[in-house]
């Protein structure tokens, strides 16, 4: 077990300083390994087939099955890895069957209506503001939402914007998604612009700072956990009975711009998917689109019986 707990650690380095891999991504492996080495902690040979085997069954029992795969997923890259360096005598991924189908599911969306309130709300809290700390809250979360659902960005990718990486000028942000791709989004509606302007001109000097775009209550950066804090806070304002998530947000940007017909290639760049499969789920969410469809544009509308 010494071993293996030794070799966990060098894997993890090698990912972190030789992979360049993502502190997200390093702590899921660090967590799915760890699982791994305590429940064979006790096992003669913990990377033998059988050892993964049985590994691989009792996650089934205790995960969901998106879980389950990337923990499938963090234990085969390690052993790949192991495999690579020599260390071991045989891949037991090899001779082992691990896929099963995972169930799809749709993504939540707030509907344009819904958008619209919780907008809205957030706007009207800014002329209620008594203090300017209240006034500088109100106006980085108004900030906060518009961008989200100006751009459809990832929650992280919202929160390591730096100032460099932002243009409110030219209008577009620089977001880094995953495996560290950079894509230029813009911002193309004047009143998201002009909340954004308002919100840096206000937040200027802690900005330049600390040298990342949005920031917290106590001059540093702002984290993935407050940013759904204060979704949850301006839904709960706005009567919106439904859990907010800022990738609701993402799911409805994406939704709203298929039903206004934009091309779904358009969309996939936009929000950074490197496959055009994860864009297609959201031709199967838009719902009131083929509603609309179905009545205006069916043939059966143009025969008279």
């Amino acid at each position: 077990m010494t071993k293996l707990l030794k070799a966990t650690t060098e894997y993890l380095h090698f990912c972190e300083f030789q992979k360049k891999l993502s502190a997200k991504t390093l702590k899921a492996y660090r967590i799915d390994l760890a699982q791994f080495a305590q429940y064979a902690v006790n096992a003669e040979a913990p990377l033998a087939r059988n050892c993964i085997a049985n590994f691989v069954e009792e996650l089934h029992t205790k995960h969901k099955p998106k879980t389950v795969k990337r923990k499938i997923a963090s234990l085969r890259a390690f052993v790949n890895y192991l495999d690579c360096e020599d260390e071991i005598d045989a891949n037991p991924f090899a001779k082992l069957r691990v896929s099963f189908r995972e169930p799809a599911t749709l993504p939540k969306a707030l509907p344009l209506n819904m958008v619209r309130k919780l907008l809205r709300t957030a706007h009207n809290a800014l002329g209620k503001c008594s203090t300017e700390y209240q006034r500088d809250a109100a106006l980085r979360d108004i900030a906060v939402l518009e961008l989200l659902f100006a751009t459809g960005l990832r929650v992280s990718e919202l929160c390591s914007i730096s100032e460099r990486n932002i243009d409110l000028r030219e209008g577009f942000v620089k977001a880094h998604g995953k495996g560290d791709k950079e894509r230029i989004v813009f911002i193309a509606n004047p009143e998201s612009l002009a909340a954004l302007r308002q919100y840096k001109k206000a937040f200027s000097a802690k900005i330049r700072e600390i040298d990342c775009f949005f920031v917290n209550r106590f001059g540093g950066r702002l984290s993935e956990q407050s940013v759904r804090a204060l979704l949850r806070k301006h839904a709960t304002q706005a009567k919106l009975d439904v859990h907010v998530t800022p990738h609701m947000l993402r799911h409805s940007f994406a939704t709203l711009m298929l039903e206004e017909d934009v091309d779904i290639r358009y969309i996939q760049s936009i929000l950074g998917h490197s496959s055009i499969q994860t864009t297609q789920i959201y031709t199967h969410v838009s719902l009131g689109k083929q509603k609309s469809i179905m009545a205006k544009k069916h043939p059966r509308n143009r025969i008279v019986t």
